[in-house]
């Protein structure tokens, strides 16, 4: 009695640890792949619990979510002026097809992020080898990520991987052209400068002598128009001296007289000699 209620024990424990083996499950965020003999026999997208045959079949479980690749250092790439632009971008991909994934890059991630950065980095190069210096850094980047996303993807579909998204955060110079670029800029600028202080000084100059011109213009007719007045009032005062003379010509010699003692003692230094 005692041995059958052992080999009833020892039966059960060998069907749990069967069924064990015969069930797995596949949650929201896992696709699984199944293997017979070293061959992919199925394929689970949809979550739940599946039945496999134990010991000749075996299940590899992988992440659907979304991932990450990241250039941990700026990638360079030349440009159609033959200048070198530093690039860093990050690449959106997820798991699409579990077999193709498998077979091609044996499911490993690396592989697969390796050959991604090469498919982009290809991708990369061709697209700024077309563009100048200023079109990368400040040309329409959403058109060349959409391009490169695109190529991105033909590619990735033969490793069974979908990609998302190409994002491009950053373009820059290397640090040596950097400092070249703003060697010539502040060159640029200075030349700048002196064409505007030369034409300044060109410009200061004409209106110096437009000024000088308007002055001399100015004094001329200023001088003309006393000496006019000048004549005129000279006339008028002969045209009374005439006339006071030819109505007493004794007092009129008598007042010049008078006028010429006054302008010969203006100094106290002359002196005046008369007849006794």
């Amino acid at each position: 009695m005692k041995q059958n209620w052992g080999l009833g024990i020892v039966f059960i424990a060998g069907l749990a640890l069967l069924l064990s083996g015969s069930l797995y499950t596949v949650n929201q965020i896992q696709y699984a792949v199944v293997f017979q003999l070293g061959e992919v026999v199925a394929v689970r997208t949809q979550p739940g619990l599946y039945f496999k045959f134990p010991l000749i079949q075996n299940v590899r479980l992988f992440d659907n979510r979304i991932r990450t690749l990241d250039n941990n250092d700026p990638e360079r790439f030349i440009t159609a002026e033959k200048k070198p632009l530093l690039v860093d971008y990050f690449v959106k991909w997820k798991i699409d097809d579990p077999k193709q994934y498998y077979v091609s890059v044996g499911g490993d991630e690396q592989r697969a992020k390796i050959r991604l950065t090469q498919t982009i980095n290809d991708d990369l190069r061709a697209a700024f080898a077309k563009r100048t210096v200023h079109e990368a850094v400040s040309g329409d980047r959403e058109s060349v990520m959409e391009s490169m996303r695109q190529r991105a993807e033909k590619d990735a579909q033969q490793i069974g991987v979908h990609v998302l998204d190409v994002r491009i955060r950053r373009v820059e110079l290397p640090p040596e052209v950097t400092e070249s670029v703003y060697r010539r800029m502040e060159a640029e600028r200075k030349r700048v400068a002196n064409e505007l202080r030369s034409t300044g000084a060109g410009e200061a100059e004409k209106i110096r002598a437009d000024a000088d011109r308007q002055r001399e213009v100015i004094l001329a007719d200023a001088f003309r128009t006393a000496q006019e007045i000048k004549g005129g009032g000279d006339a008028k005062a002969a045209a009374l001296y005439s006339a006071a003379y030819g109505k007493n010509p004794e007092f009129y010699a008598f007042y010049r007289s008078l006028e010429t003692y006054q302008q010969g003692f203006k100094s106290k230094a002359d002196v005046l000699v008369l007849d006794p």
